[in-house]
């Protein structure tokens, strides 16, 4: 056989595997907005469902524009990148389109988390701006510090931190803390929705209108995760050495399955937990947990053995569990929950990771499978330090990086008066108030304008 014909056959199979990944990726927008929807209160379903096609559009733009150049510009600045603006200069002997694809599906998954923290409450124009700056520098800058060769904090550094360098496969970090900060400090900056707490500031329920689109939205995100784990390989059709039956496909399967198990695990575990809290099941509870063993999982999936995934969905469903708990204890708002979810599972997923990554399994993550090459592993299988100092060094530097741009954002915004509406408008709903009218004919309330026309008169006569 031709090798330059094999070798163009490699490349088209994987090109082919890179590309459905990120199909399967993109999908978890479906994911997002139908999670969304029936998370939030239907009088505001409309707006939210708008949000997220917002996110998607803006962060398509800001990402092709700005954000792959930041974050895998070829430079030797360990901070940012400084090259591939608007694409320029793609295809190159580094990345292609469908490399570039792939992480652009990623970048408007980071805002699609933050608008849920800020749901129900918030101006519509607010969205634009922080997409725009979210998915255009604060998320690409970190995906630069651990996915770009010459990032800092990179496994793949000619400089390794720590002799280790950051574990983050998928993006517990790069991906889900950085959304669940900067939807933290945007949900703070704007304070609860109306009547969330009473005058005695006991928190009120405030249940999403439908649990069907809760739990169509979770399987969708669950099988778009099959592209966000497995699909950060990047290429298939990779063998590793002295080992004639495995590859990549090999390390592609189990994170499938880690990816599964963690899922599962803090699916099961809140069922139960949020059952002895609150004395019955909840479908919407269980499906929060299990997105939150997804998230935690994200770092190290690829690195451990299918085992720890259950070590690491079991504890993230209490994780979740205990700062839902807390939020309410700090009248802290957050419709999806995802500042917990995301941000707190995804923190965990990193400490995680740097207990458990398994040496065998970094070697055929990071180094194709190659035996000679020696690595830290996770601290409690005899790893030492390295790679836990690496894991925790990571945590830290999102948790500030974004908070220093996300948070004077959202300040700012509110400051302007373009973050948060009326309280006016907020009772009567976004859909009504902002968008024309509402999502369905009959979700309005019967205290509640009917049309955006008797809308418009009870604010005049107010």
């Amino acid at each position: 056989m031709d090798p330059s014909w094999e070798a163009s056959v490699t490349d088209s199979i994987n090109a082919i595997y890179l590309l459905f990944s990120a199909y399967l990726v993109f999908i978890m927008q479906l994911g997002f907005a139908m999670l969304c929807a029936g998370s939030v209160r239907a009088k505001n379903a409309l707006n939210i469902m708008l949000t997220n096609v917002v996110d998607a559009v803006v962060g398509s733009l800001s990402y092709y524009l700005f954000g792959f150049a930041f974050a895998f510009g070829d430079s030797s600045n360990p901070f940012i990148g400084t090259s591939y603006f608007a694409l320029k200069d793609i295809p190159s002997s580094s990345y292609d389109y469908s490399f570039f694809l792939y992480q652009w599906a990623f970048a408007i998954a980071v805002a699609g988390i933050t608008s849920g923290s800020i749901a129900e409450r918030t101006q519509f124009t607010a969205y634009l701006f922080f997409s725009f700056f979210l998915t255009g520098l604060v998320y690409p800058v970190v995906a630069h510090w651990l996915w770009s060769s010459n990032g800092w904090l990179s496994p793949n550094s000619s400089s390794l931190l720590f002799g280790s360098g950051a574990i983050d496969f998928a993006g517990s970090g790069v991906v889900h803390l950085v959304g669940g900060i900067a939807g933290f400090w945007g949900a703070v900056i704007e304070g609860p929705r109306v009547g969330r707490f009473d005058a005695f500031g006991k928190p009120v329920k405030m249940r999403g209108h439908n649990a069907t689109l809760v739990v169509l939205g979770t399987f969708l995100l669950w099988f778009g995760w099959f592209g966000f784990n497995p699909g950060s390989f990047d290429k298939i059709l990779v063998p590793y050495p002295h080992m004639v039956d495995q590859g990549n496909w090999t390390s592609v399967g189990r994170t499938a399955v880690t990816t599964t198990l963690a899922g599962s695990t803090a699916g099961i575990v809140t069922l139960f937990g949020r059952r002895l809290l609150v004395g019955h099941w909840d479908a919407m509870d269980v499906c929060n947990g299990v997105l939150g063993g997804f998230v935690a999982i994200t770092s190290g999936c690829s690195v451990v053995e299918p085992w720890a995934a259950i070590v690491c969905g079991f504890c993230a469903a209490w994780i979740l569990i205990g700062l839902n708990i807390l939020a309410l204890k700090f009248k802290y708002d957050d419709p999806l929950e995802a500042a917990q979810l995301h941000g707190g599972c995804g923190a965990w997923g990193l400490i995680f990771t740097g207990l458990f990554a398994k040496e065998e399994f970094v070697l055929q993550a990071y180094n194709s499978g190659k035996t000679q090459i020696i690595r830290p592993s996770g601290l409690i299988l005899g790893g030492g330090w390295g790679l836990f100092g690496a894991q925790i060094v990571e945590l830290l530097s999102v948790v500030v990086w974004v908070s220093l741009t996300m948070g004077p954002l959202f300040y700012l915004l509110q400051k302007l008066g373009i973050l948060r509406i009326s309280a006016d408008e907020e009772v009567a709903g976004l859909d009504i108030s902002s968008h024309g009218g509402y999502a369905y004919d009959a979700s309005q309330e019967e205290s509640g304008p009917r049309f955006y026309g008797e809308y418009l008169r009870m604010q005049h006569q107010s």
